[in-house]
């Protein structure tokens, strides 16, 4: 998980990233990313009130809020991330896309189980879309702008509405994400 990597993960998926300095420099959810790789080594190594306010702190720079304890996988691209929230229990697969305004949150205040989504491989998220619960997305799904998903969505699938519904359920196979996965871990 490089620089290098999540610059060519960018340029794939953003079509206005001209170079890797300009996305170095102006990129809030790449920001966001870099610094959630800080924070969560330190959750992991108990130090979890300075991971904590350390996240916070980044929150106040990028608009992107992601708690130390989500587990997040390689090529996160969080395009526009401004009001963007992740929970402590998300996890979240390779070669994922997160628009502006998603929410990966939670229901309950049970702490001792998982309380936030799964997001698999090569899932797109559009804007303004609400994940709530622990529920799985689908490798190669999409979630449609402004949707609420309270259940699971297949591989392949398309949500959009509120509360979400299936509008097209993809014929995936895992084969198709794993050549996207390959390619971008090059």
């Amino acid at each position: 998980m490089g620089i290098r990597s999540d610059i060519i993960a960018i340029k794939r998926r953003d079509p206005a990233a001209r170079h890797a300095l300009e996305i170095i420099l102006t990129y809030n959810g790449m920001h966001a990313v870099w610094t959630y790789r800080v924070t969560h080594l330190l959750w992991k190594m108990h130090l979890k009130l300075l991971a904590r306010y350390l996240s916070n702190v980044a929150r106040l720079f990028t608009g992107v809020d992601i708690h130390p304890g989500a587990t997040i996988g390689k090529n996160l691209v969080i395009d526009h991330g401004s009001g963007v929230v992740i929970g402590e229990t998300t996890v979240i697969g390779r070669n994922v896309l997160i628009y502006h305004q998603v929410t990966l949150g939670g229901t309950g205040n049970d702490s001792s189980s998982k309380r936030h989504p799964t997001i698999c491989d090569c899932v797109m998220i559009a804007a303004g879309a609400k994940i709530l619960g622990n529920i799985k997305i689908g490798t190669m799904a999409k979630v449609g702008a402004n949707a609420v998903v309270l259940t699971d969505v297949p591989p392949g699938a398309t949500a959009v509405g509120m509360p979400a519904r299936i509008i097209k359920n993809g014929n995936v196979t895992i084969e198709n994400c794993s050549l996207i996965v390959k390619e971008n871990d090059q």
